[in-house]
């Protein structure tokens, strides 16, 4: 089992800033206000039973889990879920049997117009029925994650993204976690409420719960770092 603390992940922080402190970039006000704080959190009974354990499985058994709930390259989506004028995308029956609205970027919306046109053209000059479907085949059908990886593979060699090792190959669900990771950034460096903002990220990329997205926060040492600030002129009074 993986025992996970919100107060050890808080701690963490404050510890990054103590640290900064041996560098000269704190004085001792700074420092006994930090260990004060963290006396606080520490008698903070309400903190107490905010602890999980997480089951740890093998690969194969994390796949299947995935697998169970992972949307999917398709998402099953249908030409009907997208509204051009709205510039929206529903996601019906994603992960948990939950469906969500997804705003899109004018030039996401103006993308898959652009590809709607070509895939109605297809249809006719292949004489193919239309299925409703909203990303196709050559054939016509629904893409398959087959397809739809081999896809991937060629995308991702003209763009010249190199796998690191043979067992570290850019992933089509990198692109889910680059957004999120990027989205957070964002956040961090214009000055946003980023625990306000959360469930809007949380949302949109289909978490049961704001907490399930928090892991991002550690995906990537920018943003660590980005946070760690905050906390500190956070702890010191700065707006």
């Amino acid at each position: 089992m993986i025992y996970e603390h919100p107060l050890a992940y808080v701690l963490g922080l404050e510890g990054i800033a103590l640290m900064r402190a041996y560098t000269g970039e704190h004085d001792r006000a700074f420092v006994e206000a930090r260990l004060a704080e963290i006396r606080k959190l520490l008698d903070n009974n309400s903190l107490a039973d905010a602890a999980v354990e997480v089951a740890r499985v093998d690969t194969v058994g994390g796949y299947r889990i995935w697998s169970q709930t992972y949307d999917g390259p398709n998402a099953a989506l249908n030409t009907d879920d997208f509204d051009a004028d709205a510039g929206v995308l529903t996601v019906r029956n994603g992960k948990f049997g939950k469906s969500r609205l997804l705003p899109l970027h004018p030039t996401s919306s103006d993308g898959i117009g652009h590809y709607l046109r070509r895939r109605s053209q297809h249809l006719q000059r292949r004489r193919l029925p239309d299925s409703g479907v909203l990303f196709i085949s050559t054939a016509g059908t629904r893409l398959d994650h087959s397809r739809a990886q081999k896809t991937w593979r060629q995308i991702r060699q003209d763009a010249g993204l190199r796998p690191r090792s043979a067992n570290c190959r850019p992933r089509i669900h990198d692109l889910r976690h680059s957004f999120a990771v990027a989205t957070l950034l964002d956040w961090y460096r214009t000055g946003q409420d980023v625990p306000a903002m959360l469930p809007r990220l949380a949302t949109y990329l289909g978490h049961a719960d704001p907490k399930h997205t928090f892991w991002y926060l550690s995906a990537a040492p920018e943003l660590l770092a980005l946070a760690g600030d905050r906390l500190e002129d956070f702890l010191a009074g700065t707006p």
